[in-house]
Formats: structure tokens, sequence, C-alpha cells
């Protein structure tokens, strides 16, 4: 039985605006840019009183708290503070699964410091977060990285909360089913057509039916429902894929796009490079149109691009299979370079090549 920790730092971008800034501390701020294209960042627990949230636009987070204090992200001093969380989870575990800046999933099933349990550790990790960095985090501590994670948002901020292995189920019955993890708001459609909106009546639902209606999402599903979930904390994981993007002050016709695809392109090629033992095989574009459509347009060469220029032009050569109107304009454009493989799985350049 393995004991996991999701750690969630409390409205961090905006907490740490509010720890550098005593001007700030108890207003609501709103880490954003102003103007009509930004959206939030975060927003301090005053602003959300209003109804302010991440990924907010922020015209109408400015609307929902006209008093809002408004301030551009440093994300150099917010990895900087992220750096300092991390260095405390590890006194305690090698098994750290960072998943942004401000949350991580530990195992903990074994401790460094020998502590009793997961919930000590827990405390102490809270502790040293807020003696360290004057910043509050929240956790969970479960026997699974999904209800772990659920667990960290029960007694936010400042507080954790323990799902121990026999509360497991009594715990999900009652939740919607919105709260599992691969439920979206389609999905939840669908289950509620079927009369099921909390996870207890998705279990009492049966694996066959959920099998025939969903096939291997819906045994996922049951299992989910059981509080069943096997996947490891992962401390190294690979590269996928590396991307950027940026929104246009104005909407833009397509063939406008090249500079900031350039910039773009510059901007993954260089995070490309921490990591030369690795290399990206598929060239990625994104666009999203002035209705906000979005189109993704991709291509994996015979060849790896091997420097900045042929991956730039491999990356507009996409715009070739835009197939709107002319007229159309584009509010953000995209670049990535993903299906990453490592140097030795490659085939030699002349198998490559094998048959042309």
């Amino acid at each position: 039985m393995r004991k996991i920790v999701h750690v969630d730092m409390d409205a961090f971008y905006a907490s740490v605006e509010q720890r550098d800034d005593p001007a700030l501390r108890g207003k609501p701020v709103v880490v954003a840019w102003r103007g009509a294209r930004s959206v939030v960042c975060a927003a301090s627990y005053e602003a959300r009183k209003f109804g302010v949230r991440s990924a907010m636009p922020a015209v109408r987070a400015e609307r929902l708290c006209p008093r809002a204090i408004f301030v551009p992200p440093d994300f150099s001093r917010y990895r900087a503070v992220s750096k300092q969380v991390c260095e405390i989870f590890a006194r305690h575990t090698d098994l750290i699964e960072p998943l942004s800046l401000d949350e991580a999933y530990l195992d903990v099933s074994e401790n460094k410091l020998g502590l009793a349990s997961a919930t000590a550790v827990a405390e102490a990790i809270r502790a040293a977060i807020r003696e360290e960095t004057q910043l509050t985090a929240s956790a969970g501590i479960a026997p699974n990285k999904f209800l772990a994670k659920i667990a960290s948002d029960w007694r936010k901020p400042d507080g954790q909360y323990v799902i121990r292995p026999h509360q497991v189920e009594a715990f999900l019955t009652p939740l919607p089913v919105g709260r599992l993890p691969g439920v979206g708001k389609v999905m939840e459609a669908k289950l509620a057509e079927l009369g099921l909106a909390t996870v207890g009546q998705l279990r009492s639902h049966g694996l066959a039916e959920l099998q025939r209606r969903f096939g291997r999402w819906g045994q996922r599903l049951h299992e989910l429902s059981l509080g069943i979930d096997e996947h490891p904390v992962v401390s190294e994981r690979p590269t996928l894929q590396v991307s950027a993007e940026d929104t246009f002050e104005h909407d833009v016709l397509l063939g406008e796009t090249v500079p900031m695809i350039r910039r773009l392109a510059e901007k993954v090629w260089t995070a490309t490079r921490k990591e030369p033992e690795r290399v990206g095989r598929t060239v990625v574009l994104k666009l999203k149109t002035g209705d906000f459509q979005i189109l993704t347009r991709s291509h994996t060469p015979p060849q790896p691009p091997a420097s900045l220029d042929e991956f730039f032009s491999q990356a507009l050569s996409l715009l070739e299979r835009v197939e709107l109107p002319s007229r159309t304009r584009y509010r953000l454009v995209g670049v990535g370079l993903g299906n990453f493989r490592g140097v030795d799985d490659l085939p030699p350049q002349s198998q490559l090549f094998a048959g042309d």
C-alpha cells in the first residue's frame, strides 16, 4: 500500500506577490497583464471571493472585481521559490513528481527522516515551507495519486486532509463524477444521461454495463469509483513535447503570423537543447482563430530537424495545410516539437532514407 502526499501551494503566484510587497497583503490581487487578450495566471483568496479564477480572461476578472490590483507575472521569481519548495520535498523522499511550479506528488511510503506516518511527513513539509518561504501550502494524504490530489483541496488554504484506506469508498460515494480524473464536461453529460451524477451511482452501475457503453474507459471509470489507481509517482519524466504559444495584440491574417512563428521556434529550439540526448521528431503548429476555433497541424519528417532554421522552415511549411479562407484572422499561434526519442533509439541516417 503506497503512501502518497499531494502538496499544493496556496494561490502560489499571488501569494508570492503579497509576500514580497506588504502593500498587497489582504488585497484582491490578480496576477495577469492588463488587456483584452490577457488571462489570469493566479488570483489571491481575496480576489477569489469575487469569482476570479485562473485562466479567466483578465477583462472578465476586472468586471467581477473592479478593485482588483493587477500585477504582471514574474516567472523567474516563482521558479526560484518553487526550487526552494522542491528542496524541502527532497529532505523527505526522492520520489517527487512535479506537476507544475506549485504542486507535486510525493511517494513517502518510506521517508528519509523516519517519521511515523505520511501525515507527519505532510505536516513537517508544510511547516518547513511556512518557515523558510513565508508561504502556505495544503496537502492531501491518501493511498494513491488521484485521491491525494482530491484530498489536498479539502482543507484549503493552509490545511491538510487524510483519506485512509478503509475510508476510500465512503469518501468517494457522495462526490460528483466530475471530480474523477478524465471526466470532463462531455463525459459528465454522458453519465448524466444514464442517471449517474455521483461516484456512488457510477460504482453501482457495474463494470459490465460501463464497459459495454465506454469500452476500456468504462473499466477505468469503474476502478476510479472504487478508489483504485495504480499509477506510481514518477520522479523523472522524459520530455514528450516542448511547445510555446503567444496571443497577438490584434487578430492577424495567416501570412502575418510568420514573425511570431520564428520567435516561438527560437524559444522552443533553445528549450530542447537542454536535453541533447533526446531528439524531437514531430513538428507541430497550433493556431486559434478570432472566433476561438483551434487548428493543429503536425509533420514528422524522415529526419528530425537538425537546426533552428530547419525547424522553423518545417513549422512554416505547415501554414500551407491551413484550409480556412484567406480572410480568416488569427488571435494565437503556437509552435511545438514532439515525439521525442533518445538519440540511441533513432535509426542511422542511411536507414531513414531507405527506399527513397
